[in-house]
């Protein structure tokens, strides 16, 4: 039974609402599909993956074109009405199903163990309680479920450290729908209990100066269990 957004009846307000950084985010995201190759990126993220899948954190639905055909259905959570707008109307143009539902990370509206993988992509830095939301991926991926991560987060040495950790005591998250730049991805789903698998590190741009954003982590992790046949 496939899951609908809209419901019988009237949704309440977000509690992430962001609406001024979703319209910037949205224009952005589009350009960064050629100019800083996320297509390509996206595509090794998502290879592979079969099954039911949850992508927490969906955005404008960037993703959605390039889940490979052996997904049977993605469950794609976003908090941000605006961008859950634009997520809708990229779900009717891709072959994959895909359900657009309204949710957070740290409650998420499904089932426990009802998923053979997780994706998340550009959102732990932005959840407001890290622990929970890695709990919840937890909760919701069978014994041996597969995460697919991409996200940014500390690194480039001690300066450039000491520089993420005060954009994000100041004005950074404010502007920038709630991002942090100094969370460490790869550390939070180790001590949410997830064995972590191979992972790169990813520079944007791979050419060109060094910003806060630019370090990034692509990888694979599973939630504890027996393995269903997947594993590398």
């Amino acid at each position: 039974m496939r899951l609908s957004s809209a419901g019988s009846g009237t949704v309440a307000r977000s509690p992430v609402h962001h609406p001024l950084f979703a319209r910037y985010y949205a224009r952005l995201s589009v350009g960064a599909e050629t100019r800083l190759g996320m297509a390509g990126i996206r595509e090794r993220l998502l290879a592979g993956l079969s099954g039911r899948v949850i992508e927490i954190g969906a955005g404008n639905g960037l993703n959605f074109g390039h889940y490979p055909a052996a997904v049977a259905e993605v469950v794609a959570i976003e908090p941000e009405p605006l961008l859950r707008k634009l997520a809708l109307e990229s779900a009717l143009r891709v072959p994959v199903p895909v359900d657009v539902v309204p949710g957070v990370a740290e409650a998420l509206p499904v089932k426990s163990e009802a998923f053979d993988a997780a994706v998340l992509s550009l959102v732990l830095c932005s959840v407001r309680d890290v622990t929970r939301a890695l709990g919840e991926v937890r909760r919701v991926l069978r014994p041996g479920g597969e995460v697919r991560f991409f996200e940014h987060g500390r690194g480039g040495g001690r300066m450039m450290v000491l520089t993420q950790r005060t954009l994000d005591r100041t004005l950074w998250p404010a502007m920038s729908g709630g991002c942090h730049l100094a969370r460490d991805p790869v550390a939070g789903l180790r001590d949410a209990g997830f064995e972590l698998g191979p992972q790169r590190r990813v520079l944007l741009p791979e050419r060109g100066p060094r910003l806060p954003t630019s370090y990034c982590a692509l990888g694979t992790a599973w939630r504890p269990g027996e393995p269903a046949g997947r594993r590398p």
